[in-house]
């Protein structure tokens, strides 16, 4: 039974591994261009993909490298930085406000405690200076 469920294992790693995912490309051609490339082709991404044992989709492949003609790798990161921004932007700043009627009586309340508390010397022994008692 062991060698069956280390069969079903190595079939699931396989889909994995080979799944139709543009991530594939996008790390190829990024390793790519951190070892020195500064825009790699579509034979580069696809060896280095057969080098690791990954399928490769050449209608994905040529899509991709479609999208990077005339861009360095620098370029396309900064464009990605704009729309993770736009991303961020359209979702939203999250649930915030509610409550409003009830806020002034809060800040009352609150200004109140503020006017009750007082200092306390809770002494340094010295420790930062400024203390009776002769300086070190």
């Amino acid at each position: 039974e062991a060698d069956n469920s280390q069969a079903l294992l190595s079939g699931k790693w396989k889909r994995i591994s080979n799944s139709s995912s543009k991530m594939k490309y996008v790390a190829a051609y990024m390793l790519l261009a951190l070892g020195g490339k500064e825009s790699p082709s579509a034979e580069e991404v696809k060896g280095l993909l057969e080098k690791a044992g990954a399928e490769v989709d050449e209608e994905k492949l040529a899509a991709f490298i479609k999208g990077t003609e005339g861009k360095t790798a620098d370029a396309l990161i900064e464009e990605g930085k704009g729309k993770m921004k736009a991303v961020a932007g359209a979702a939203g700043g999250g649930g915030g406000g509610g409550g409003g009627a009830a806020g002034g009586a809060a800040a009352e309340e609150e200004k109140k405690e503020e006017e009750e508390e007082e200092e306390v010397d809770v002494g340094g022994g010295g420790l930062f200076g400024g203390d009776e008692g002769g300086g070190y």
